[in-house]
């Protein structure tokens, strides 16, 4: 019910934002230009964000011939908690992570990148697979999906008013004077929505999902050293995300400028305490 909730004022978020805007730059017109892209961009979201994200990353869909092992993992997991068997995605990329996307459990898909299963032992890949299936069990996949939809469109309207302030911030005459502040309030309010966006995400879902997924293999102990080479190797290959699509990753990859503001990951060593029971220096030993 929480997710729901959150999904349905991510989308009126959205919806009034947009239709604010088209106010201030197009007045009556505008807003109802503005209702128009809204109500497409809502049905976007909710339909085909997880296609967006899949596609921004160049993830291809693999068979359970081109990809055994991953398939024989996801399928013994799947089968064990009845869950309906996502896409398998792999992502031609050499640092290592992963992420689940998808409406509902019966439209989920599970991306990795060709670094995770470089770097990982069938120990560890099960449990980044169960820590991915914990978030389509937890039903975190749409609110995730639809948060980077959402974000993604607010920081591109946060370029359209930086750059309506660069090219039209200097007409002064009186029907136009507030172009360039309104472009200005545009560039300021943008990140700032955005951020307010991310924390629909709770930091509490990485922990939730880590406990799902620990439960589903029974072995916790994996999860946690999968964890920290991830996060070992991630720092020396950092995978270059968006900042509105960096909260699906199980690790959290690099963001520069503006980006910290969308931190949305608990600390490692707190995740591998949380499931080992012991500080993560010495877990790992």
């Amino acid at each position: 019910m929480g997710n729901t909730f959150k999904t349905a004022f991510l989308l009126t978020a959205l919806t009034l934002l947009l239709m604010s805007i088209g106010r201030v730059f197009g007045g009556p017109n505008g807003m109802l230009l503005a209702l128009v892209v809204a109500a497409v961009l809502n049905f976007v979201s909710y339909f085909f964000s997880d296609k967006l994200a899949l596609a921004m990353y160049r993830a291809q869909p693999v068979t359970r011939e081109e990809l055994p092992r991953a398939y024989q993992i996801v399928e013994r997991l799947t089968q064990k908690i009845g869950l309906p068997m996502p896409k398998i995605y792999v992502i031609p990329n050499d640092s290592p992570n992963a992420f689940a996307t998808g409406r509902n459990p019966s439209h989920a898909s599970v991306a990795v990148t060709q670094g995770i299963l470089n770097l990982l032992n069938d120990e560890e890949l099960e449990g980044v697979l169960a820590h991915e299936l914990g978030h389509v069990r937890n039903r975190d996949i749409l609110i995730s999906s639809i948060a980077a939809t959402v974000a993604g469109a607010i920081t591109y309207v946060a370029e359209i008013g930086r750059w309506g302030m660069i090219f039209g911030g200097y007409e002064r005459d009186d029907n136009n004077r507030g172009g360039g502040i309104g472009a200005l309030f545009m560039l300021i309010l943008a990140p700032i929505a955005a951020f307010m966006i991310q924390l629909a995400i709770s930091r509490s879902r990485e922990y939730q999902a880590d406990e799902t997924g620990a439960h589903f293999t029974g072995n916790p102990y994996a999860l946690a050293s999968a964890l920290s080479k991830l996060d070992a190797y991630s720092k020396r290959m950092p995978l270059q995300a968006t900042p509105s699509t960096a909260h699906l990753f199980i690790i959290q990859p690099f963001l520069g400028g503006f980006g910290s503001l969308f931190m949305t990951h608990p600390p490692i060593a707190k995740r591998i305490e949380r499931l080992t029971g012991r500080p993560a220096e010495f877990t790992m030993q």
